[in-house]
């Protein structure tokens, strides 16, 4: 029998750098990630060949995309093309949600 039905609680959460812990869904063509920040947090410049799109849905997060920076408060979304370097700093406590395709293979086993 398929699962359709998730509750995001029952999924392990995982640390993907110091105060940044994400909880992943995934599909044969993308991943989806819920994402905890704690304030002060940094996640350091990186790029992938996943095309990103970060939804902030609570707190502030300041995020540089491609040498742009922004103060992004809740109902921001930044849509983030593959291989474009980016990272992000925590205002405050944040909750985010990122999409990437195509799926993230990397994060499936951590």
């Amino acid at each position: 029998m398929s699962t359709f039905f998730y509750s995001i609680d029952q999924i392990p959460e995982k640390e993907l750098v110091p105060g940044f812990s994400a909880r992943m869904v995934h599909t044969d063509e993308q991943t989806i990630a819920h994402v905890r920040v704690i304030q002060g947090s940094i996640l350091p410049e990186h790029h992938h060949p996943h095309r990103q799109i970060t939804n902030i849905i609570s707190g502030e997060l300041e995020m540089t995309v491609d040498g742009q920076t922004l103060i992004c408060p809740a109902g921001t979304v930044i849509t983030i093309p593959s291989n474009v370097p980016h990272s992000a700093r925590a205002i405050t406590d944040c909750h985010i949600i990122d999409v990437f395709l195509p799926v993230r293979e990397d994060y499936r086993d951590m």
